[in-house]
């Protein structure tokens, strides 16, 4: 499978309803990483905002008319503590299991970096599970490097 025919162009509201339902697909891919993960009414993403917000950026990829993958870019405030006073904050990165492997993460994250880049961001980061590795080697090719781990302790289970 290759590229040709790929078209990235920012959501539009007539494609609220796919992109929910796209998002509860990440969700799902996400479960086995996080067993806390609700098994009803998870959600992740305030897509509307993201779609009319214009310090985000929310991309869809399509083959032949078809949704095939997804990504976001949101500029947000850094922390006092760091030397930039604002990031791209990337999400929603998604591609269809047909699509896999053939660099369509790379085109997106290129188109939304490149995004960032224009409004002055020198800095991007985003979540990743630990154990994804596919993900985790998908964003390392393209230069992110590991920074902060999150722990967690639940005393429930």
């Amino acid at each position: 499978m290759n590229l040709d025919g790929l078209n990235v162009r920012e959501a539009r509201d007539d494609d609220y309803r796919f992109l929910v339902a796209l998002e509860q697909k990440v969700i799902d891919a996400e479960r086995p990483y996080n067993a806390s993960l609700k098994d009803k009414d998870a959600y992740y993403y305030d897509i509307e905002k993201l779609i009319s917000d214009r310090d985000s950026r929310l991309v869809v990829g399509e083959v032949s008319g078809d949704i095939v993958a997804t990504g976001y870019v949101q500029l947000r405030h850094s922390k006092p503590a760091l030397d930039h006073t604002k990031h791209g904050y990337l999400g929603f990165m998604y591609v269809a299991e047909e699509y896999r492997g053939v660099g369509l993460n790379k085109v997106i994250l290129q188109d939304l970096v490149g995004w960032g880049q224009q409004r002055g961001v020198a800095d991007f980061y985003l979540d990743v599970y630990a154990e994804n590795n596919s993900a985790v080697r998908a964003y390392e090719k393209f230069g992110f490097r590991g920074s902060l781990l999150e722990m967690k302790l639940n005393l429930e289970g």
